[in-house]
């Protein structure tokens, strides 16, 4: 028997939830009770990510942050109970492998891997594989990551995989047949796109071979939020996208979110009853979300099509475990 026997694609149209834009994270959650829950939330340090740390743990989940910085996270992490460091960088395929066995080593349960990590539009850089670094980060060093912590996940039963991509998908997809910027020049924002994009498939693969094991794994945009993650972007892009640039100059974004609000969709992926039977949808605004035909430009509301089209992710997968060399045994 096949391990997608059974399997049926959830439809990506809104349930409705009855949450929207301005919902907060701990307004998802709604008081559940998380004590025995383990977590792990990468990027779990800074921005959304913290938050989402800071909501499931004082629901009283386990929570596991992973962070190349140490010393910055366990300043973010001061005092919140339940919140474990742990060293990992993303782009060091040898420190993804020794976080994931130390977790397996210690025997405990994995009910939400949340990857919440990334970087955007940077210069140019190559991991020491030649790899594009938003491609290897955002997308490769997660996929090793979740193959790694398989056996965890799969034990669980009820497990979830949490995707935090972007409405970036709306500026491309990914190039198959040059997805480091080797034979075309260097775009960052087409180069975060094709990474985000990644992020999206590879939830809509992993839940069709996770639905055997009770893995159900999502993909979602959290609105635009002003953290770190702005820190490569000039003023023109500050200004256009959040309002304001680095030298004061404002203008008006209603689309903005409080960090609260950007956090909101991870958690209600991650615990939500509402999503129980379903998976591989890319959900924003704490919902699952519309497709839209085409996409015109970033910040779009809606998922494209390339993003959540099942033979890409299928063929995302195949290309993955051969630039990682890590086979996903589920």
């Amino acid at each position: 028997m096949s391990a997608t026997d059974g399997y049926r694609i959830t439809p990506q149209e809104p349930l409705p939830s009855g949450y929207g834009h301005g919902t907060t994270a701990k307004e998802v959650l709604g008081g559940r009770d998380l004590t025995g829950k383990t977590a792990i939330v990468t990027g779990g340090y800074s921005g959304i990510g913290l938050e989402t740390v800071r909501v499931l743990a004082e629901a009283g989940a386990s929570v596991i942050v992973p962070a190349r910085t140490l010393d910055k996270a366990r300043a973010s992490l001061a005092g919140i109970s339940h919140a474990e460091l742990e060293e990992l960088d993303l782009l060091n395929p040898a420190s993804i492998d020794a976080f994931a066995q130390r977790f397996l080593d210690s025997g405990r349960r994995l009910d939400m891997l949340i990857l919440s990590a990334g970087i955007m539009v940077p210069p140019l850089k190559r991991d020491p594989r030649g790899y594009e670094s938003q491609f290897a980060t955002n997308h490769l060093g997660h996929f090793q990551l979740a193959a790694r912590l398989w056996p965890a996940l799969k034990k669980t039963g009820g497990a979830r995989v949490v995707v935090v991509s972007s409405s970036a998908i709306s500026l491309g997809g990914v190039d198959f047949d040059d997805p480091h910027f080797e034979r075309k020049e260097y775009d960052k924002w087409l180069a975060y796109a094709q990474s985000k994009s990644a992020n999206s498939l590879f939830a809509v693969e992993l839940d069709k071979r996770g639905y055997s094991s009770g893995v159900r794994a999502f993909s979602l945009h959290p609105g635009i939020v002003e953290t770190d993650l702005a820190i490569n972007l000039t003023d023109d892009e500050m200004l256009a996208i959040y309002a304001h640039d680095k030298k004061g100059r404002r203008s008006e974004n209603r689309n903005l979110k409080t960090i609260e609000q950007g956090a909101a969709t991870s958690i209600w992926c991650a615990t939500s009853p509402q999503l129980d039977g379903k998976g591989g949808v890319y959900c924003e605004d704490v919902d699952i979300a519309k497709i839209v035909h085409p996409a015109t430009s970033s910040g779009q509301s809606g998922v494209t099509a390339w993003a959540i089209d099942p033979i890409l992710a299928a063929r995302l997968w195949q290309l993955s475990e051969k630039m990682t060399g890590v086979q996903f045994e589920t």
